[in-house]
């Protein structure tokens, strides 16, 4: 009987996972600074948020460049005024590189607290904390803190469901405003993330999202890792990639009981 000679083979999506998902190099990681005790008021400090965002099933983050000032970088910008930081992140990203994402949690150290459980059931391993923060001054009496975060480009079924509502929700008068994303499933795995996304899925890459005439001279890119890791040489932000991505392939590995 001839009837399966055509038939697909199916995909082994653990096996695209882990062929996506491979460990980078170990490299000497950036040393936190010595604690500080520092004050300022509201008029005196800025928050700001960026962020890394990873294409995780081909093994890609994006990179923007100044067209201008001929450098590499990571999208980042101040947050809104009564904004979440991570969303803020998440807002900066898509502005200043035009792909869409959200903070993915990722197994990490950090300080603080899970949030009270009365019934007593185990917390989730993974968080979606700031990476790296940093104090940069801005002005000679104003402070500049600035909160890195990780993301992914979002699902193709999302894309196409925060495009419908931009679309919705523009007026002539105001124009299209930001539509946040919806929080990564606390239940959903990296594999089955994958599996939301067809072979050879390319993340939409949105033109003249800039908000102002600086963001207008940023160009974007969905480069190799260990290439953005070049671009980034010698900065804090080739750290913020390398460990970001280093997290999100220990999180397949914790899944998978690698």
């Amino acid at each position: 009987m001839m009837g399966n000679v055509n038939k697909k083979p199916v995909p082994n999506l653990q096996d695209h996972a882990s062929r996506a998902l491979q460990p980078l190099p170990d490299t000497a990681k950036p040393s936190s600074d010595r604690p500080v005790k520092l004050k300022y008021d509201s008029s005196h400090l800025t928050i700001g948020a960026g962020v890394a965002i990873f294409h995780v099933a081909s093994s890609r983050v994006v990179l923007c460049w100044h067209s201008a000032d001929r450098y590499w970088f990571l999208p980042k910008g101040r947050r809104d005024a009564g904004e979440d930081t991570g969303a803020g992140a998440e807002r900066e990203g898509f502005e200043e590189s035009g792909y869409r994402n959200r903070l993915i949690p990722i197994p990490m150290r950090h300080r603080q607290p899970q949030a009270y459980n009365p019934s007593g059931a185990a917390s989730s391993p993974f968080a979606t904390e700031p990476i790296w923060t940093q104090l940069i001054p801005l002005t000679r009496n104003s402070q500049y803190m600035l909160f890195w975060y990780i993301s992914e480009t979002v699902p193709p079924a999302m894309e196409k469901e925060l495009e419908a509502k931009m679309e919705a929700e523009a007026t002539a008068a105001s124009g299209t405003p930001y539509q946040y994303p919806s929080k990564y499933p606390t239940t959903l795995t990296l594999r089955e993330r994958l599996e939301m996304e067809p072979e050879g899925y390319e993340p939409v890459h949105h033109l003249n999202t800039a908000v102002d005439s600086e963001e207008a001279l940023y160009e974007s890119y969905l480069l190799p890792v260990e290439e953005a890791l070049q671009k980034l040489k010698g900065t804090l932000q080739e750290d913020v990639v390398h460990s970001g991505w280093q997290a999100i392939v220990r999180r397949h590995q914790m899944e998978s009981g690698a």
